[in-house]
């Protein structure tokens, strides 16, 4: 069996992924709370920007762990398209549940069926992750800490949802969030404590990009699209403020001779 370390760099990874996963979750509840607060194209842009910014932050999260993940007696690189893929299932599964959420009409039916949907649209892009690993051996799993890990997905996205639904103070949704990061980070180190390597070694090239030369360049320009986003997010103003401002018109033009 190959040493597993997931935290090459020290405390970097860890922290750093945590920070991300907290800033996805932050702009998701944010961008859902607008969009309840909203309707017809306005609320669909805003759940759209949620899923993409929760999509994004879970996914930056892992991979941003994933640089400090090493296995002695051998190296790691990525397949690429498998990668990729697993970026476009976190913010389509996430973007199922987030709009069950945000046009159900039965809430408790709603926040259950998109809770049980971004959870498992978490976890799945959490072992497509995993599955696109290539190095010289085989990646073996223990399945209690594997169901674990997908229980927690599960719960951490019921929760943030259900925050979504009834939380607006920007502190509660602040706090929210950094409870969010820590339960979604909780299931990707639980996800990593169920994974076991068999080394073969071998003097042939592994396939694939290194993460250095992919992994990181993406997960920059992804956590530049999460700060840009949440610039975006804070300065647009929200339904009550535009109803504030058109009523300040409209006394305006009736005072105007």
């Amino acid at each position: 069996m190959g040493h597993l370390d997931h935290a090459t760099s020290g405390w970097l990874t860890p922290v750093l992924s945590y920070v991300m996963a907290a800033i996805g979750a932050a702009l998701a509840l944010r961008c859902t709370v607008r969009a309840l607060a909203a309707g017809g194209r306005s609320r669909r842009n805003w759940l759209i920007t949620a899923a993409s910014a929760l999509g994004t932050g879970i996914w930056t999260m892992h991979f941003v762990a994933m640089l400090g993940f090493g296995v002695t007696g051998t190296e790691i690189r990525y397949n690429v398209p498998l990668t990729i893929l697993s970026l476009l299932v976190a913010m389509l599964v996430v973007g199922a549940g987030v709009f069950a959420v945000g046009y159900g009409r039965d809430r408790r039916r709603a926040l259950l069926l998109g809770g049980f949907t971004t959870g498992v649209g978490v976890a799945s892009m959490h072992y497509l992750g995993m599955a696109a690993l290539r190095l010289h051996g085989d990646v073996v799993y223990d399945p209690l800490l594997v169901a674990l890990s997908v229980a927690i997905a599960v719960v951490a996205a019921t929760a943030a949802l259900w925050a979504a639904l009834n939380i607006k103070s920007p502190v509660a949704v602040a706090v929210a969030s950094l409870v969010m990061g820590a339960a979604v980070s909780s299931m990707h180190y639980t996800g990593m404590a169920a994974v076991s390597v068999r080394i073969s070694p071998s003097g042939s090239e592994l396939p694939g990009a290194a993460a250095m030369q992919f992994i990181f360049p993406l997960a920059v320009g992804l956590g530049s699209y999460l700060f840009l986003t949440a610039a975006f997010v804070a300065l647009s103003p929200t339904a009550r403020e535009r109803a504030a401002y058109a009523s300040a018109e409209r006394l305006t033009e009736t005072a105007a001779p």
